[in-house]
């Protein structure tokens, strides 16, 4: 399908800024007019703006605050947004706030994601301490549904310790995330591994999607 629209959510430290700009980079592969919006008014350290020179180079637009508020922890929302989602031509993953108060950010633009269609993607690490269990995920499922007023489509495995990361520990969250997902009737078929450590995990019931590191700790 193309000329898509995702909206990514997540809790905080899920990955999901990292899943949404690698997805970006893919679907530009795939159909023109790629557009990255950073939405996430919550995490100040790992936003998909800071792409936003790289991607740039690379024919994806990223939109996000400028200037003076680039760096900023406010939900200064780029003007450019609605456009872009009414254009319909285009492809645009919507990079939101890992909680329900990030969520918040959508309801000026609920009307025209609804009218456009959409699938929304919830990305999950279940070494995370508010979507560590089942209950965990339902009750952040629950609350973003409800926020967002949109429904997630596909739940996406994040599971991951950095370099402690092994297949046992994946296989471990995505086994709680599959519990989820059929209580719930949404799809989960993949899961996301770093490229450093692509060849020490291996699920073979579900799709591996590979990630490139773009967003470095503030410490790196």
């Amino acid at each position: 399908m193309k000329n898509k629209l995702i909206v990514v959510i997540g809790a905080f430290g899920s990955g999901k800024s990292e899943y949404s700009i690698n997805l970006a980079r893919k679907l530009k592969n795939e159909a023109a007019n790629t557009y990255l919006v950073d939405l996430d008014v919550v995490n100040p350290y790992f936003r998909s703006r800071d792409v936003q020179e790289v991607f740039q180079k690379e024919g994806i637009e990223v939109i996000a605050p400028e200037g003076e508020f680039r760096f900023a922890d406010l939900p200064m929302l780029s003007s450019k947004i609605m456009g872009v989602l009414k254009a319909g031509n285009n492809t645009v993953i919507l990079d939101v706030g890992g909680d329900s108060a990030g969520c918040r950010t959508l309801a000026r633009y609920l009307n025209v994601i609804k009218q456009r269609g959409y699938e929304m993607h919830f990305v999950i690490n279940t070494k995370r301490p508010f979507t560590a269990d089942e209950k965990g995920i339902i009750e952040m499922l629950g609350g973003l549904q409800r926020t967002s007023k949109l429904k997630v489509t596909e739940l996406i495995c994040n599971t991951n310790l950095m370099e402690f990361t092994d297949t046992d520990i994946v296989n471990n969250g995505i086994q709680i995330i599959q519990n989820v997902a059929d209580s719930h009737s949404l799809k989960f078929d993949k899961y996301l591994v770093l490229d450093k450590y692509k060849n020490k995990i291996t699920i073979e019931h579900k799709t591996k999607i590979v990630l490139n590191y773009y967003l470095n700790k503030p410490w790196e």
